[in-house]
């Protein structure tokens, strides 16, 4: 049961992410990507801008740039033109270009799959770093983006005052790491699709869960 005065139990957080599951299994990354690479472009782009907004841009940019070789070698007005449909894109044309400038000269072209490597990258925080991680090389890790920040304090999984870091930490705490992965998603997927940052009625996404997990505690 998810209550409403009080931080949940580690207990209590698994209930919920796995009713979160119930509602959206097939939760995933939905940034269209072929590679690492497109990935990595993808996630520095979608930064205070929409995954559909990010996904109707890229076709083209990787037609024009398949590979970090590719855009290392664009003219930085050529990669605006390509993205500027996209917020803050004079700024993102520049760490892209710096970015895979990166990767040819201290990773072989390769994106790199540690945190620290991934963040020694132009455009890239731990938020980014994390998503890289957790969908292009499989390895657990919870990206705090602003629906998972703000879902983690609607349902007291973390106090309101705690930052994206903390409410990190709290999550990998309070979950299996063979969760990580798969709750950033489904808690994404919660936040935008049944529990939006928008004003709508909070208490029926509060009943949905607690339906779902006795529900399950009940079969």
């Amino acid at each position: 049961m998810v209550k409403t005065e009080e931080l949940l139990t580690s207990k209590e957080t698994v209930e919920l992410i796995d009713a979160m599951g119930v509602l959206f299994p097939d939760a995933k990354a939905e940034l269209t990507h072929k590679n690492a690479f497109e990935l990595l472009i993808s996630v520095i782009l979608s930064a205070q801008t929409t995954d559909v907004g990010v996904n109707k841009a890229t076709p083209k940019l990787f037609a024009a740039y398949p590979t970090p070789e590719a855009m290392m070698d664009a003219d930085v007005n050529d990669i605006m033109e390509k993205i500027k449909t996209i917020g803050l894109y004079r700024n993102k044309a520049k760490f892209l270009k710096k970015c895979a400038t990166q990767l040819v000269e201290d990773f072989d072209g390769d994106v790199p799959n540690t945190r620290k490597e991934l963040q020694s990258l132009a455009g890239v925080g731990r938020k980014t770093a994390n998503v890289v991680m957790s969908v292009a090389f499989g390895e657990p890790a919870i990206a705090v983006d602003t629906h998972v920040d703000r879902i983690s304090k609607k349902f007291n999984i973390a106090p309101p005052e705690a930052t994206v870091t903390q409410v990190e930490t709290i999550l990998m705490e309070k979950l299996p790491r063979d969760m990580w992965s798969a709750a950033h998603h489904r808690m994404i997927f919660f936040g935008r699709y049944q529990c939006p940052a928008r004003a709508h009625n909070h208490d029926e996404c509060i009943m949905i869960v607690n339906e779902i997990i006795e529900n399950k505690k009940s079969n």
